[in-house]
């Protein structure tokens, strides 16, 4: 065989095929924004409707991270058996159905329901996107990559604020969550045409006719084909829980651990800033309409913040890039609200923050996949991702809880502040952890 199939696509140049992958993953990830956070645009509409406390609007803000969550414990795991790409497609399917069922909801019980079959779906697909994206991508422009993916995601959730602007008033929010839902199905037929297998999956879990169709990845990536593939020292299809198990061997166990630690403590203050903001700035004294905006104005600073993130990591080491924005946004967030009295400001403020928060969520997905090899990756990110959804849960119920106790919105974002020092301190930590190569020689 010859050099290393991973060695290979570390060091060639990105060809357009390569390009292409990472652009499907881009618009996979911008309509999982658009479907995460449209519940936080309609927020205000549907309490209103139905005449919702903070607390009860907090549990519905949280059912869909629920099924974020379980998705990315349960269900993202198996494309490191069954592949990335069979699951991406199921799991928009599911997501998209969920949508188009949310718009029909008689009752917040009922909206939860559908807002939890959403998460499911957006929950399997995360992982797997990210992950193949990084794995088209060479080693120069990898975190690139990612981090672009978290800038589909801000994108996405972006045209949403601004497409629930235009809808409400006219339509009702009911058509907010039907548009996407119908959008999302839409893109089946286009992924199912142009999305590829993971070159590092079939060559990890080579599965019937893995040969031909890594020689037809191989082509399309401009690298010569192989007469046969790599051995594997493994079993080619290890089960769940060996998969699952491999994360706390000895030369994982730490570095496990703290991604938890900073996933839910990054996700803890990311959900409570992106799904808190539009309602608090209009008990801050801003309108209805205004509100809407910053948390429009959020996403739009996201779509340069995640951008940024990757941009900086083709320099400089990603972990002291990420603390950088953990630290910086902890100050921002614990300060902007202060300002609210200036239109200007607050809304510069704003998008300033949207830069910085989006900035940890795509640093902290760019990295974590540099700690697995190719059998575990989806399985290390997608348990990562669930391990974060539990602090994304727990910040909507907390912040609800809080606000019915009669917090201000000042003290609510200083507290949730300082979830990103604490993550600052972590990674701080990992940084010094040795990272596992992102294609192991043995499977590539």
């Amino acid at each position: 065989m010859p050099a290393s199939i991973g060695l290979q696509m570390d060091e060639k140049p990105m060809v357009r095929f390569q390009w292409g992958v990472v652009a499907l993953c881009f618009l996979i990830n911008m309509l999982d924004g658009f479907d995460v956070l449209v519940m936080a645009f309609t927020a205000a509409s549907v309490s209103a409707e139905w005449s919702l406390s903070g607390t009860r609007l907090g549990y519905l803000l949280s059912a869909g991270l629920v099924g974020m969550a379980i998705g990315s414990l349960f269900i993202a795991p198996w494309a490191d058996r069954f592949g990335r790409r069979p699951l991406i497609l199921l799991c928009v399917g599911v997501a998209g159905a969920g949508m188009v069922a949310s718009s029909q909801a008689g009752s917040p019980l009922v909206l939860g329901a559908w807002r939890l079959l959403t998460g499911l779906g957006i929950g399997g697909i995360l992982a797997s996107s990210y992950v193949i994206a990084g794995e088209y991508a060479n080693k120069r422009w990898r975190g690139l990559a990612i981090s672009l993916q978290s800038t589909a995601y801000a994108l996405g959730a972006t045209l949403g604020g601004l497409i629930a602007t235009q809808m409400i008033p006219a339509l009702g929010w009911r058509s907010v969550f039907l548009y996407g839902g119908l959008v999302t199905l839409a893109t089946l037929p286009v992924l199912w045409l142009w999305l590829p297998e993971s070159l590092a999956f079939l060559l990890s879990r080579q599965p019937t006719g893995a040969l031909a169709r890594v020689n037809r990845l191989l082509r399309a990536v401009k690298l010569a084909g192989i007469e046969y593939l790599p051995t594997i020292t493994h079993s080619a299809s290890p089960s769940l829980r060996t998969t699952f198990a491999r994360l706390f061997s000895a030369p994982l166990l730490r570095s496990t651990l703290l991604i938890w630690a900073a996933f839910f403590l990054v996700m803890f203050g990311f959900y409570f800033v992106m799904s808190w903001t539009p309602r608090l700035l209009v008990a801050a004294g801003l309108s209805n309409q205004q509100g809407i905006t910053g948390g429009v104005l959020l996403n739009v600073g996201g779509i340069f913040g995640t951008a940024l993130v990757g941009l900086l990591a083709a320099r400089f080491r990603l972990s002291r890039v990420l603390m950088a924005y953990l630290l910086i946004n902890a100050v921002l967030v614990a300060g902007f609200v202060r300002f609210t009295d200036n239109l200007a400001v607050t809304f510069a403020l704003v998008v300033l923050i949207g830069i910085f928060v989006n900035g940890c969520v795509a640093g902290l997905y760019a990295l974590t996949p540099t700690i697995y090899a190719a059998g575990q990756r989806v399985t290390g990110l997608g348990w990562g991702i669930g391990i974060g959804r539990a602090g994304a849960i727990a910040s909507p119920l907390v912040a609800g809880q809080l606000i019915d106790a009669h917090w201000q919105p000042a003290d609510l974002y200083g507290l949730f502040g300082l979830a990103f020092v604490l993550a600052a301190l972590i990674v701080s930590l990992l940084k010094a952890q040795p990272a596992q190569p992102l294609r192991s020689a043995t499977n590539l």
